[in-house]
């Protein structure tokens, strides 16, 4: 592992369906610190179906998203039925795209680009890592914007550093939704972004800082990083290493965003340690994770919708 957390989003998140939210029973006062991933997604998941009704209603077409697997990589295998079945909960028609593991970039950059001049098909997400030698830029970039619900497109970050309308990374999306759902102000708060991964760190500082805030990004070679975060407002952590982030180095009263996942469902944040000092914090699992499929489920279906023509 480099940096930039990049375990988490190439491998996805699995707190959407199991787990307690409340890690480790904490008190009903660290209770109420706790921003609730799971159920802001249920209510985006509603939403997305019932947009999904009204796209049927008007043109008689069921909105779809393609799933591009390569190689049989076990926990890929379970990510992407993951979401096919989010798909098939809100009424999207999931596409299912198997190739093997010795597959070339130009076979699967040929087959992207069948998907993408096929009408029928509406979002399509490769689902990574891919295996090596693909090169994973030349197959993502073969993506139509239009098409590129999951934001792992370079068009698609310009345009969200730019602050123009783009079907953003789903992680960071997804962890902006939170922060306007607990009334997170961003508007000169200072936020620290650990992770500089192209579809997870940068998008989110760039997110943040179309959002008024003063941003620092960090990654596994800034210095003196404990005494960076200790000044920050907002933390969010996608480093991929567990427990990386310490409660110590938490300023009282700031949001804790805890963006990784790694092995024995913890996050990249010293949970325990954190949450005394936070004034808000995600827990892991129930906090990103849900909000990620969330939004690559909702922006798939407002990606159908701008490609049929209809306003929903």
């Amino acid at each position: 592992m480099t940096d930039c957390g990049i375990r988490f989003l190439q491998r996805g998140h699995r707190d959407t369906d199991s787990g307690p939210l409340y890690p480790r029973g904490m008190d009903a006062i660290n209770k109420a610190k706790l921003m609730d991933g799971r159920k802001l997604a249920e209510r985006v998941l509603l939403g997305a179906t019932a947009k999904v009704e009204r796209i049927r209603q008007a043109t008689g077409i069921t909105p779809s998203l393609a799933t591009v697997l390569v190689g049989n990589d076990p926990a890929s295998v379970t990510y992407t039925r993951m979401k096919r079945k989010r798909c098939q909960d809100v009424g999207i028609k999931p596409v299912r795209i198997e190739l093997p593991h010795d597959t070339t970039t130009e076979t699967l950059v040929a087959t992207v680009e069948q998907l993408a001049a096929d009408p029928s098909i509406h979002g399509i997400l490769i689902q990574h890592p891919v295996p090596q030698p693909i090169d994973k830029r030349a197959a993502f970039e073969a993506i139509p914007v239009e098409k590129d619900v999951d934001g792992v497109t370079s068009a698609t970050l310009g345009r969200v550093i730019l602050g123009m309308p783009a079907f953003a990374s789903c992680t960071p999306a997804g962890i902006m939704r939170l922060l306007a759902e607990y009334n997170v102000n961003l508007d000169g708060a200072y936020a620290v972004v650990m992770g500089r991964s192209p579809i997870l760190g940068r998008p989110m500082a760039s997110m943040l800082i179309n959002a008024h805030a003063t941003v620092t990004l960090c990654h596994s070679r800034t210095h003196a990083l404990p005494t960076i975060v200790r000044g920050a407002d907002v933390v969010i952590a996608a480093i991929g290493h567990p427990h990386f982030v310490q409660g110590g180095w938490i300023k009282v009263g700031a949001v804790v965003i805890d963006a990784g996942y790694n092995e024995g469902n913890v996050g990249d944040v010293d949970f325990d340690g954190a949450i005394e000092p936070a004034s808000l914090i995600t827990p892991v699992p129930g906090g990103v994770g849900p909000m990620t499929i969330a939004t690559l489920i909702n922006q798939t279906t407002d990606a159908a919708a701008m490609q049929l023509g209809i306003s929903l």
